[in-house]
């Protein structure tokens, strides 16, 4: 069987198993009829489920279609919408009308759901039932950061592939040196601090870094949302297009916290190959603290609260060694 794709898979996820095992099936037409792809990056989600349309709408053809997946009238693409940036019951319904009648153009027809896991639970209970009997031709993609956050009875249903370790780096102006300065900051903690200069010293950083960090913040996700907005497929209705613009946002805070615990592993990992033993401890007591600290994030705490919330654990942590 022939495939013909135009839309490449992004380059994070090139080579990986998750691929491979995802190529293999549609080229031996064994591809399950709805799948589960979950990883931490948004925009690599979402360029993977457009990589994924393409090989199946183009299953058989001798050419590829002459639009992308995004525009082409055999694929769906639904997103959360409105401020809470949710699925609705409604929008489900719909979809399943659009997917019970007979394609157009390719002999298959995809759906695209983005951020799976805000499904209202109506939402989520009637695609249910088109999941245990999907319509002929027909593959349900199911894009989501938080899995476990899908009823159980949706995810026994999907196979799931994860794509671990794709956090793509920051789009924003001056991170490179935000994150040296960061890590210069974790130096000073680590060598100890007396009180007096070495501490005032300390603290102010602390605090420059969370204010840095908030307006390098908005002036990326200014250029990103207006980057993706290109991008976006036409005739999106206004929540939508707030909903993604939400979904830029959120994206990209957690991409820099992603940052701060990779460079927060290798100045453990330094410490520990001197022979520092006893960073061991700091080491999982600060990522903890991220992880609360990204957990705040995620129920839309102010970024720069969630960030001097885990400087100031840092600052407890690296200084009590």
């Amino acid at each position: 069987m022939t495939t013909n794709a135009s839309v490449p898979w992004p380059p994070a996820l090139v080579g990986t198993p998750a691929v491979s095992v995802i190529e293999s099936a549609i080229e031996r037409r064994r591809l399950s009829h709805s799948l589960l792809l979950a990883g931490d990056d948004p925009e690599v989600l979402a360029a993977a489920g457009l990589a994924l349309a393409d090989r199946l709408l183009n299953r058989g053809s001798k050419e590829p279609a002459p639009y992308p997946p995004d525009r082409h009238p055999d694929c769906f693409l639904i997103r959360p919408s409105g401020k809470s940036r949710s699925i609705s019951a409604s929008a489900i319904r719909e979809l399943i009308g659009q997917i019970n009648v007979s394609s157009s153009v390719s002999p298959y027809k995809v759906v695209i759901l983005h951020d799976a896991d805000r499904m209202n639970p109506a939402a989520a209970n009637i695609l249910l039932k088109t999941l245990e009997e999907p319509p002929a031709n027909t593959t349900i993609l199911l894009l989501t950061s938080k899995p476990h956050a899908l009823i159980p009875t949706i995810r026994s249903r999907v196979l799931h592939f994860r794509f671990p370790g794709m956090t793509a780096s920051v789009p924003a102006e001056g991170w490179t040196e935000w994150i040296s300065d960061y890590r210069l900051w974790l130096e000073l903690l680590g060598h100890g601090m007396a009180p007096g200069k070495s501490a005032s010293e300390g603290l102010f950083t602390l605090y420059g870094l969370i204010a840095r960090f908030g307006t390098m913040l908005d002036k990326a996700a200014a250029q990103e949302t207006t980057r993706r907005k290109a991008l976006l497929p036409e005739g999106l209705e206004d929540d939508e297009i707030a909903a993604v613009e939400v979904e830029i946002s959120v994206g990209l805070r957690l991409r820099m916290f992603a940052g701060i615990e990779e460079a927060t592993r290798e100045h453990a990992l330094k410490l520990l190959a001197a022979g520092d033993s006893e960073a061991r401890r700091p080491l999982i007591a600060s990522t903890d603290a991220l992880e609360r600290a990204a957990g705040l994030l995620r129920v839309n705490l102010n970024e720069s609260a969630a960030l001097e919330d885990f400087l100031l654990a840092s600052l407890r942590i690296w200084t009590r060694r």
